[in-house]
């Protein structure tokens, strides 16, 4: 970014990006509420409940470096609006569905829409505000906070409708909002001459088929088989696959990732950071969720005010503190202290009681993993997104959500291994999860302090 010249329309094109933030992450948090009505209606087994979340994320994060090169090829405003156009069609097939195959075809197909809208919203974002720090530094605060706008959003409407009306309307909710981002966008998004380039379909089929190999290796091996020849031979070849996917890379003229990108300052322990926040983050809100049903007897609409404190906290904090704690203190340090916070209040939630309270369980330690989670979010993507070149913007971008997506997956999928083990107690299942969420928290502090270079913030992104 040699020159900065702004865009009159930035703030209104801010508005629209953080617009598609907002439902990518509510297509994540929305179901949440709903699982147990989609459990009783379509017989979801307690294993494959979680294959509703995986699909998508599965196909959310193996498609998310594929999803950036596109819009660094054919130009990310294209590749945002096809993205919300299957996004649209995949929620009325999943919001549609009458079996089990239909909704995970559903999710995993909004899964690929949602791969292209994430990289490419962030690199216009990017685009719109990288040559103003101060301006970078609120736009990333908006940004984090319409992720966790969407949160509160997922699991109060997930409440409502689930409530109220039925469990396919928080799929079908989708197709208005699709709509209408698709009108807009021309509007307030400028048309920018994409570079000329070839699509390495090869290495996006490879990572893909590792990372689906990988999850459900996880999710499907009982507990007490992990020696079994099904289950190293299934690991045995994600990890062939992921090897030949950074062969391929390293040989390729026009890789799908870049080797030397990895060499950016922070970049790879950024993106490492962040696989390890989402396998912290989701497996808290997931199991969370179903503490409140399931254990606490919360109907779905007081479930989903019952988290409401805690992603609300998220969004204020992240638009009007986070900004300003990066420029003072640095990256680094917010992410250690961020990531300790959300892995003291998993050890609280490994503790809930079977007869516990709201206010005096679930609030407190629900408020502290709110102040970790914006403490360390922005600050985990700025670290990811350092050192990219700009014709690179839009792998970085969807290299750092494709961390978290993965993260998100295999962690989800590792907590749901060890809550399976505990099968004959529910609530013993719980909290060996949010124990095992709190160890990855505490594991990922500890390689912030050995990894993260101390710098603080660059002049780019100062604070909001």
């Amino acid at each position: 970014m040699t020159s900065y010249a702004p865009d009159p329309l930035r703030w209104w094109a801010l508005a629209l990006l953080c617009a598609a933030q907002f439902i990518v992450i509510l297509d994540t948090s929305i179901i949440g509420i709903a699982l147990p009505a989609i459990q009783q209606q379509l017989g979801f087994s307690a294993e494959g409940l979680s294959w509703i979340f995986n699909a998508y994320v599965i196909a959310f994060g193996g498609l998310l470096l594929l999803g950036g090169k596109l819009g660094d090829i054919f130009g990310s405003r294209r590749m945002f609006m096809l993205g919300f156009a299957i996004l649209t069609v995949a929620s009325l097939v999943a919001g549609l569905a009458g079996s089990q195959a239909q909704l995970l075809a559903g999710r995993a197909l909004q899964g690929v829409g949602a791969a292209l809208i994430a990289p490419s919203a962030l690199t216009i974002l990017m685009t719109l505000f990288g040559g103003n720090g101060r301006e970078l530094g609120k736009a990333f605060g908006f940004w984090g906070a319409a992720a966790a706008a969407g949160g509160t959003a997922g699991v109060f409407l997930g409440g409502v409708i689930t409530e109220w009306m039925s469990w396919p309307w928080t799929f079908l909710i989708n197709v208005p909002l699709g709509i209408l981002v698709l009108l807009v966008s021309p509007l307030v998004l400028r048309y920018r001459a994409p570079l000329v380039g070839r699509v390495d379909w090869l290495g996006a089929l490879l990572v893909t088929g590792a990372l689906v190999l990988a999850v459900y290796a996880i999710v499907t091996t009982e507990p007490g088989q992990w020696t079994s020849l099904r289950a190293w031979g299934l690991l045995a070849a994600a990890l062939g696959l992921l090897v030949a996917f950074f062969i391929s890379q390293a040989l390729q003229r026009e890789p799908l990732l870049p080797l030397r990108i990895l060499g950016a300052p922070n970049l790879a322990a950024g993106n490492l950071l962040m696989g390890l926040l989402g396998a912290a983050w989701i497996p808290l809100w997931f199991y969370l969720n179903l503490y409140l049903q399931q254990v606490l007897h919360l109907s779905a609409l007081f479930s989903g005010l019952a988290l409401l404190p805690m992603t609300v906290t998220i969004m204020v904090l992240m638009v009007a503190v986070s900004g300003r704690l990066v420029a003072r203190f640095g990256i680094k340090a917010n992410v250690i202290v961020g990531l300790l916070l959300m892995g003291g209040a998993l050890l609280l939630f490994a503790r809930l009681p079977s007869e516990g309270s709201f206010v005096v369980d679930v609030l407190p330690a629900s408020l502290l993993a709110a102040l970790g989670m914006s403490l360390a979010y922005i600050p985990t993507t700025m670290a990811g997104m350092s050192g990219a070149r700009p014709e690179e913007m839009g792998l970085a971008s969807g290299l750092i959500n494709t961390s978290y997506q993965v993260g998100s997956a295999i962690g989800l999928a590792v907590m749901v291994a060890l809550a399976s083990g505990r099968a004959a107690d529910m609530l013993a299942g719980f909290q060996a999860a949010f124990l095992g969420a709190a160890i990855v928290a505490v594991a990922a502090a500890i390689l912030a302090v050995i990894a993260l270079r101390g710098a603080r913030s660059s002049g780019a992104v100062p604070a909001g």
